[in-house]
């Protein structure tokens, strides 16, 4: 049939030329003025100059906790960063300066020191609120705060949860399992005269256990002396239940370390104080060979904070946070004898 006597519209046809798809695709998005944003901006629309809100900057970086590298590589990026941000409470420290202040303050550590503890601590760890932080971060890895904790002493075990109640069992013959007598305790047992003390860190000897609670104070229990067992000789005195140590209660003690002649404990400052036996300067300090009263560990790492302690039959070994790195160092007999960088 005829499509022009059937009455059906004629189609007409027109000529399209032949694009390709992603020249139709390109044509179809319009483009837009690229606005180049600076750290400090000008006076084009649409444009957000950090320095304009220094308080804000520094609530973010605050709020988001950033690790020391990264407030310090933000410093290297941008010259916003370095300059003195005119705050309170000291007008020529930079944003990522006071940031740092700002997330150290959130630290159950740093919180009860006075402003001249914090002072000092800055001091020891290079002048930089940054390396504090570092210091900081990593004394909470090390000493494991809140955490749950197994301990194996020579002869006895020692478990704190997560809450700070301690377990004991073991060999008791010097009343080393806190519980108030000298018997034998194969299944673990709840120290009940700690109720109420919150435990962080705990450290187990021959015949000796001391723990750390959440005040900084230190507890110990078993025998009141170290190295006789090597001459066949019995300590004067034992003890069945924790006791405060009296000696340490000036120092914020955050880890405590046992070696078979000596004993060790860390402040929350990152000194290292020592006593007991310690016959050749085992101790690591420049007094009597017998010191029953704690003493500053002296030597190469006597202005360096130390973030975790280790003892050994008659060494100590100390972790140092140094602006550098990490390094680990050993003390052994005369005081220093060597070190790694890590």
């Amino acid at each position: 049939m005829d499509a022009t006597t059937s009455g059906t519209p004629t189609i007409q046809y027109h000529n399209i030329p032949d694009q390709s798809g992603t020249a139709i695709a390109a044509a179809s998005i319009p483009t837009f003025p690229r606005q180049v944003r600076h750290c400090f901006g000008d006076s084009s629309p649409g444009e957000f100059p950090l320095a304009a809100n220094p308080s804000i900057v520094l609530h973010v970086l605050t709020a988001c906790n950033l690790d020391p590298r990264d407030l310090a590589k933000l410093e290297a990026t941008c010259s916003f960063f370095r300059r003195p941000a005119n705050f309170t409470p000291d007008y020529e420290l930079s944003i990522s300066e006071l940031a740092a202040l700002d997330i150290c303050q959130k630290r159950a550590i740093f919180k009860p020191m006075t402003d001249e503890e914090c002072q000092n601590l800055k001091r020891k760890c290079g002048g930089s609120w940054k390396l504090a932080l570092r210091f900081l971060l990593a004394g909470e890895a090390c000493c494991r705060r809140e955490k749950s904790q197994a301990i194996a002493g020579p002869a006895h075990s020692i478990a704190v949860t997560s809450t700070g109640v301690v377990y004991s069992f073991g060999s008791n013959t010097s009343g080393q399992l806190g519980h108030g007598t000298m018997e034998e305790e194969w299944q673990p047992q709840q120290i009940r005269s700690l109720q109420g003390i919150r435990i962080i860190q705990a450290a187990a000897g021959a015949g000796r256990t001391m723990l750390v609670s959440d005040a900084g104070r230190v507890y110990a229990f078993g025998k009141d002396s170290f190295g006789e067992a090597e001459f066949g000789v019995q300590g004067t005195k034992l003890v069945a239940t924790p006791q405060l140590i009296e000696s340490l209660r000036d120092i914020f003690v955050v880890q405590t370390a046992i070696g078979n002649f000596f004993t060790a404990v860390l402040s929350r400052e990152g000194r290292v104080y020592t006593f007991s036996w310690g016959k050749d300067r085992k101790l690591g300090h420049q007094t009597e060979q017998n010191d029953v009263e704690p003493q500053p560990l002296l030597g190469a790492l006597e202005d360096v904070p130390i973030v975790q302690i280790a003892a050994g039959y008659c060494y100590l070994l100390c972790l140092a946070c140094q602006p550098s790195g990490m390094l680990v160092s050993n003390y052994r007999f005369i005081g220093f004898l060597n070190s790694i960088f890590f």
